[in-house]
């Protein structure tokens, strides 16, 4: 039987600017452990909405979320803080690293603040991702050194510090071009096959959503497949 990650039951999300209108549309899937899925459709239909939803990033909303069987919904903030950096990594459009930093230290940064293990080890699980990754050359360069394709690995790199249950994308090659846009999908592709990773991508890119697991398609704040 597949273990489910996470369960969205019948959520509806409504914007109130200055009128209100419905945004989110009885929405109701499941996602389970080592799927690697894609939300598509066009702009504007509530994707990136509901991403923000399941991060639990976005707590205005009807509906149940469950992330590893337990209930997000009426969870106090501090609470919600702690199931982001535990289950959860994020990947967005944008690397969003630091760039005072260096690789190396931007990837151990949601693990130190996770207080798991002491700062030695955290050092060591980073380096581990960023060989996993290939791009272990580059641990004690600045972020500001390297590439866009390559930051958008040490982004990938990050999100798997804490051994998440869970890899959330938003538009994760949106900003890369041909060439980089294929590595960081072939990554996503290892990481669900050998590595049984869960992925949850936010993707306009059809040739992307195409070659993963399952598409779930968005249209005016509905799944219509």
């Amino acid at each position: 039987m597949s273990e489910i990650i996470l369960q969205a039951k019948n959520i509806n999300k409504y914007f109130h600017d200055p009128v209100t209108v419905k945004v989110l549309n009885n929405i109701t899937f499941s996602v389970n452990k080592g799927e690697f899925v894609s939300v598509t459709g066009k702009s504007g239909c509530g994707k990136s909405t509901l991403l923000y939803i399941l991060s639990t990033m976005d707590t205005d909303y009807e509906g149940e979320l469950l992330i590893d069987n337990e209930i997000m919904t009426h969870k106090k903030e501090k609470q919600l803080a702690l199931v982001r950096n535990q289950k959860i990594g994020f990947v967005f459009q944008f690397h969003y690293l630091l760039n005072e930093f260096s690789v190396l230290r931007n990837v151990m940064l949601p693990g130190l603040k996770l207080n798991k293990f002491s700062e030695a080890e955290v050092e060591h699980r980073a380096m581990e991702r960023l060989k996993m990754l290939g791009i272990q050359q580059l641990a004690n360069k600045n972020a500001n050194q390297i590439s866009g394709g390559e930051k958008q690995r040490v982004a990938i790199a990050r999100a798997l510090i804490n051994d998440p249950l869970i890899i959330m994308g938003d538009e994760p090659t949106g900003n890369l071009d041909k060439k980089n846009s294929e590595t960081v999908f072939n990554i996503f592709r290892e990481l669900a096959t050998e590595f049984k990773q869960t992925l949850l991508i936010v993707t306009h890119d059809e040739g992307f959503a195409e070659r993963t697991n399952r598409i779930i398609h968005m249209e005016d704040g509905n799944i219509v497949t």
